[in-house]
């Protein structure tokens, strides 16, 4: 049974896109995580995790708020957002990964995806850092894929603000409001100073996802470019190594093109791409005027979701989301 998951976990971990590959990491890294608290409780039985040592060496890979910690442990920025202990925690972040995760995806294209993970986690991290410092003056450490997760959350709504999402209980909400809601609901939580320094966290990724679709949107800095060719150089570097104490040294394809290059009609390396209109046979809304054709896609969005659209139609709802 356990071979047969890890092959269908390879499985999907190599062909699946992006959204997949990170919440397949974040979760091995929670079943890690669990079986080493489990082995602190059996090797020191009666005691809590906070006397045993588990919490010590969870430490070792969470965010914190102490300037000399982070500088003696630089890793802690980027492991903290792959790192959570408790069930619910990250239960909730990998629903909200799957389900903002896809339409940012869909939208902007699955090489945007992890930089704008990563790039979200490392503002949520710097704003639990300065709220901590310049507020409250605490040394705090923290952890999980909040922030990450809401600069994807916060993505979503400013690509498509009126993409329809249907709630249970609810029925069908825009985007725009849904998460309107969560970030208020972070935003009020700071005065009940309890994870205050999280709260900040989440906003600070937020305001991160918000100013990475500007960029894009203004024609400004791509910074999936930059992130994905350091990305690719790490898996190059690893991969050569591994090579070198097995024998067998597989080029690594890289995935990712020059943001500088120019788009053709097959790749969309950046924005801009979204904005052209492209002819497409396959579509049966193009000779619909301007609102119609927007009204005409979101009804069709509604009834046999976004996974429906095809390529063009893809394309002309998120230009006219930018008007």
């Amino acid at each position: 049974m356990v071979t047969s998951i890890w092959d269908d976990l390879k499985r999907e971990f190599s062909s699946g896109n992006m959204i997949t590959r990170l919440i397949i990491i974040n979760v091995a890294v929670f079943v890690v995580i669990n079986l080493i608290k489990v082995g602190f409780a059996v090797t020191y039985a009666g005691e809590s995790s906070l006397t045993n040592g588990f919490q010590d060496f969870l430490h070792l890979f969470c965010m914190s708020s102490d300037g000399w910690y982070l500088l003696t442990h630089p890793w802690i920025p980027i492991t903290s957002m792959f790192l959570h202990e408790g069930f619910w925690h990250i239960v909730w972040n990998m629903l909200f990964l799957y389900w903002f995760g896809k339409i940012v995806g869909g939208f902007i294209g699955d090489h945007h995806v992890l930089p704008l993970y990563l790039l979200s986690g490392l503002a949520g991290g710097l704003a639990f850092y300065l709220s901590d410092v310049l507020i409250y003056g605490d040394t705090n450490f923290a952890l999980g894929a909040s922030g990450a997760v809401n600069g994807i959350i916060l993505a979503s709504a400013i690509i498509a603000p009126d993409y329809i999402m249907r709630l249970l209980f609810i029925g069908d909400v825009k985007l725009k409001y849904i998460v309107g809601v969560l970030l208020f609901l972070d935003v009020i939580a700071i005065a009940d100073n309890i994870n205050t320094g999280g709260h900040f966290a989440h906003l600070g990724g937020a305001l991160f996802g918000w100013f990475y679709i500007f960029q894009l949107r203004s024609g400004g800095f791509d910074m999936s470019g930059p992130v994905n060719s350091i990305i690719n150089a790490f898996q190059t570097f690893f991969q050569n190594i591994f090579g070198f104490f097995t024998g067998k040294r597989n080029k690594l394809r890289v995935e990712y093109k020059n943001p500088k290059s120019k788009p053709t009609t097959k790749s969309r390396s950046s924005m801009g791409s979204f904005g052209r209109s492209r002819g497409n046979a396959k579509s049966d809304n193009n000779d619909l005027p301007h609102q119609e054709r927007v009204d005409a896609i979101l009804e069709k969005i509604k009834k046999t979701g976004y996974e429906s659209l095809t390529a063009e139609e893809k394309d002309f709802l998120f230009n006219a989301s930018k008007k």
